[in-house]
């Protein structure tokens, strides 16, 4: 499951920039073969009172923090890679805004210790996560 948390100052995203944008993070985890139904994406307005780097309010942010369970990188490089199509991503979404502060991490979380509607998910890559990716939704297997 990749859960992304965006923390955004008002006027970044319009409600049709975060439909895009949350479609597109998902088509690319489809497209690695996840079930799309594992990609959950928040979005947070936070005021810029409640919005600081560095100790001083940002008129302009957002925070990206990234959960990964169903897949971990194997190595460094795969995690630059990793990096590098999150930038990809996000980055078109946010270039429109002069002095933005933008940032993301990616952490990645045990998959022994997550659920969906109460059901361990299926190993990666397995014929029964093929067929939960297939009927879109959980389901016993």
């Amino acid at each position: 499951m990749p859960l992304w948390t965006i923390h955004h100052t008002p006027g970044i995203f319009t409600a049709d920039d975060k439909h895009r944008l949350a479609s597109r993070i998902a088509d690319h985890y489809e497209k690695v073969g996840l079930p799309r139904f594992y990609v959950v994406t928040l979005f947070h307005e936070t005021r810029p009172e409640d919005f600081y780097v560095g100790g001083e309010s940002a008129p302009a942010g957002v925070r990206i923090t990234i959960d990964h369970i169903a897949r971990r990188n194997p190595d460094r490089e795969a995690r630059r890679r990793t990096a590098q199509w999150i930038k990809d991503i996000v980055q078109p979404h946010l270039a429109q805004h002069a002095g933005l502060h933008w940032e993301f991490h990616a952490d990645e979380t045990s998959e022994d210790l997550w659920m969906i509607n109460g059901i361990a998910p299926p190993p990666g890559n397995s014929d029964a996560e093929r067929n939960w990716a297939k009927q879109n939704s959980a389901s016993p297997y």
